[in-house]
């Protein structure tokens, strides 16, 4: 899986592509679905950072440590 960034900057262009409209349905079609998965991977990214984040706040009371977090499914 690309990084989070990786994953963004090229749903950034997909989405730039399909604005334009100058596609055939195929290959708009196509951009389409891998713009789906990419949001789908940015989205996993975003929610496993969400959650060491909450489980740094928790702990911070105590000493900060990181603790591993389940990744979603």
């Amino acid at each position: 899986m690309a990084s989070f960034e990786e994953s963004l900057q090229r749903l950034e262009q997909l989405v730039n592509q399909l604005e334009r409209g100058d596609l055939p349905l195929e290959e708009a079609i196509k951009l389409f679905e891998e713009g789906t998965r990419l949001s789908e991977e940015c989205q996993k990214h975003l929610s496993e950072a969400e959650g060491k984040v909450e489980i740094l706040i928790k702990q911070r009371d105590a000493a900060m440590k990181r603790a591993p977090f389940p990744p979603a499914e």
